[in-house]
């Protein structure tokens, strides 16, 4: 799904820049119904979320039976293409995974292994981002952050 995202907005980019006209048909996947589940696949379940502003929703996920993080945002009504970003860190293993680029209903799956390690997350819709750090660390308090530039 990364290659297709990733072609799909350096399609677009050049498009643009070349001053094309002809709009690039969004994937099968880009349907309203999106869901974080349908995603990043069967076993994820949502485990945190939060808003992109008005726009949509960054959702974390975990999968208990591989230990697995999944990181999804999704638009509340998908449309045009427009700036999108999904990802996540483990601070404690530095494992990282990002998707990001010009979407027309979602950003990611962006994955990395964080069972028993706290997640840093976010994701971002055209100029709103959102960060939440120290996530899903049992007592702890996580941060969060949105920023719109």
């Amino acid at each position: 799904m990364r290659f297709t995202h990733s072609m799909l907005g350096a399609a677009a980019l050049a498009a643009l820049s070349l001053g094309a006209t002809t709009a690039l048909a969004a994937p099968a996947s880009a349907a309203p119904n999106t869901t974080p589940q349908k995603v990043c696949g069967s076993g994820y379940k949502t485990v945190n979320s939060a808003p992109v502003g008005s726009l949509g929703t960054v959702y974390l996920t975990y999968n208990a039976a591989n230990g697995n993080n999944c990181v999804v945002t999704i638009r509340n009504s998908p449309g045009a293409a427009v700036y999108m970003a999904a990802w996540i860190f483990i601070d404690a293993t530095l494992e990282t995974d990002e998707d990001y680029g010009q979407f027309t209903s979602y950003a990611g799956p962006a994955y990395a292994v964080g069972k028993g390690h706290c997640v840093d997350w976010g994701g971002g819709i055209a100029n709103t981002h959102v960060t939440i750090t120290q996530s899903n660390c049992g007592s702890l308090k996580e941060h969060r952050t949105t920023t719109v530039r």
